[in-house]
């Protein structure tokens, strides 16, 4: 699993490339991403599988925020990002969830 940040050049926006892995697809035949950034829908963004088995999906995100947000593997099994920035109790499970920070880098 990855998070790829991209920043336009004026720092406006950040586009993160979700990806899991093959490995971590763990054979699933579907995966969605669910997170602060779509109302926590299981189906509004699927991932694309690709040739090598892994999924990814690139969303545009507003820069100096803080998402969480998790895949779910076949419409029923909940994974975070093992590479996630960082971990947050979930509020309505015994789980963490991922989170995916936007902040660009300082030179």
């Amino acid at each position: 699993m990855s998070l790829k940040k991209t920043f336009s050049k004026d720092k406006s926006k950040c586009s993160v490339t979700f990806t899991v892995s093959a490995e971590a697809a763990q054979g699933a035949k579907t995966v969605n991403i669910a997170g602060d950034f779509n109302s926590w829908s299981s189906t509004d963004t699927p991932l694309k599988k690709g040739k090598d088995g892994s999924f990814s999906v690139k969303l545009d995100l507003d820069v100096d925020k803080e998402y969480q947000f998790r895949y779910l593997l076949d419409g029923y099994k909940w994974e975070n990002d093992w590479k996630a920035d960082k971990y947050i109790p979930a509020p309505y499970s015994n789980a963490d969830n991922s989170v995916v920070v936007t902040k660009p880098a300082k030179k």
